[in-house]
């Protein structure tokens, strides 16, 4: 399916997309809908100090990651929610500290504002919140994105049981995209 929001015009229905953008990746390469047309993607939204969600999320994501080893057609996005301390050096450090291929899995920094914008797009609620461990109040979602920007799944990345389930979802859409 297409999650998200559509549109109906002139009886043809417009399903939702990510918007174009353009953010600087851990090794200072921008990365944007351009470069992942071809891809599929995984995207999440995090901050590299956050003392609660942002480690199970990155477990499973690695899980996913792990899992897909071989799939040159998939790709990995995380979207550093707090850009000031998250910037390229510190994104660089922690990706190296992963363990991850950054020509896989790029973690994207640039404008607050930006990326928050995007996250609303993403369907990832976040907001500044001080009584949030952190300041950050968001969700823990990973998304399943086709090559034209439509998020097809998603899941709860807090929980190993979803994972498994959006990792069929994962399958499903790679059989689709040639």
């Amino acid at each position: 399916p297409y999650l998200g929001f559509h549109d109906v015009v002139d009886g043809d229905t417009l399903y939702h997309r990510i918007p174009a953008f353009s953010l600087l990746d851990q090794d200072s390469t921008s990365i944007g809908n351009e470069e992942l047309s071809d891809y599929i993607y995984i995207a999440d939204f995090f901050y590299t100090y956050c003392p609660t969600i942002c480690p199970k999320v990155k477990t499973q994501m690695l899980r996913v990651y792990d899992q897909f080893e071989t799939e040159k057609r998939l790709k990995f996005v995380s979207f550093a929610l707090d850009p000031i301390r998250d910037n390229v050096e510190r994104l660089h450090q922690f990706s190296e500290n992963i363990g991850v291929d950054s020509e896989r899995w790029h973690c994207l920094t640039g404008e607050r504002e930006v990326i928050w914008n995007l996250a609303e797009q993403y369907l990832i609620s976040v907001r500044a919140d001080e009584e949030e461990p952190g300041g950050i109040y968001h969700s823990g979602k990973i998304l399943l994105i086709d090559p034209k920007g439509h998020i097809r799944a998603f899941a709860d990345g807090t929980e190993a049981q979803a994972v498994d389930a959006f990792m069929e979802s994962i399958e499903q859409l790679l059989q689709t995209v040639k």
